[in-house]
């Protein structure tokens, strides 16, 4: 199977930025949040959807 190109760069991105917290997801989320709170009016707030009914037989 090929490699895309394009999935690698954001692969590669992936892991430097994970890198730079030492794989800490504690730590990544902790950067995320600060940077929403930094720029507020990039977050898009949806409505929840309702719950669809699962058909049964």
């Amino acid at each position: 199977m090929k490699n895309d190109p394009i999935v690698d760069e954001i692969r590669q991105i992936r892991h430097d930025y994970a890198m730079r917290f030492d794989f800490n997801l504690r730590a990544m989320v902790a950067d995320l949040r600060r940077k929403e709170q930094a720029h507020p009016k990039r977050l898009v707030s949806l409505d929840p959807r309702p719950a669809r009914r699962r058909r049964t037989a």
